[in-house]
């Protein structure tokens, strides 16, 4: 069966701005680890027959300063208004088992940390991306305008490898806090994209 969503995508991560490993997964992230939180709001979208649209996905993971090093840490929250079989299909994608690009980074995860229902706020404003996970996630990442662009077009990076596209938008965190699943950390750079899978 096949599966295709479409929506709007931010992370953060504990690296200094910009992320080394955005640019290759081979480089080393900033610190001896890679935190970072992973948020998926899908506009449209459905799982094997199951309509996902609306839901919203966030993935957590504690990674080697290598992330090609394998062995990450990883924990998911879906959003509490996604029924049981929503979550089910959403959860077989996002953890890689029905292909599509998180397929490619199933091998490199060691240990599943869990997965959740919890409220899930994200409020998207131009430049501005922020959610809010009960009280274990909190942060907002703004697309960086390099100085003297007056367009006011944002800085992208273009011919990357990342499971959402090969083009992202540079971002930094103005506020970030995140405790979940054991990880913690506090969010410094950023990146935004839309997203569009199929499999």
């Amino acid at each position: 069966m096949s599966w295709t969503l479409n929506g709007t995508y931010f992370e953060t991560c504990s690296c200094e701005l910009m992320c080394p490993c955005n640019f290759s997964f081979d480089h080393g992230a900033t610190y001896d680890y890679c935190r970072v939180t992973l948020v998926f709001r899908v506009a449209q979208g459905e799982v094997e027959g199951t309509d996902v649209g609306g839901r919203t996905v966030a993935v957590i993971a504690d990674t080697p300063k290598v992330m090609t090093d394998g062995n990450w840490r990883l924990g998911m929250f879906v959003d509490d208004g996604a029924s049981d079989e929503q979550m089910e299909k959403l959860t077989a994608v996002f953890a890689g088992q029905k292909g599509g690009p998180m397929a490619g980074l199933a091998p490199l995860i060691g240990e599943v940390l869990g997965v959740e229902r919890a409220p899930i706020e994200v409020v998207e404003e131009g430049l501005r991306h922020s959610v809010r996970i009960g009280d274990a996630v909190d942060f907002e990442v703004e697309d960086i305008v390099p100085f003297g662009i007056e367009t006011g077009e944002p800085a992208r990076l273009v011919g990357v490898f990342h499971p959402v596209g090969s083009e992202l938008t540079a971002a930094e965190a103005t506020r970030s806090q995140i405790s979940a699943f054991g990880i913690e950390y506090e969010g410094k750079t950023g990146l935004s994209a839309p997203f569009s899978w199929a499999a």
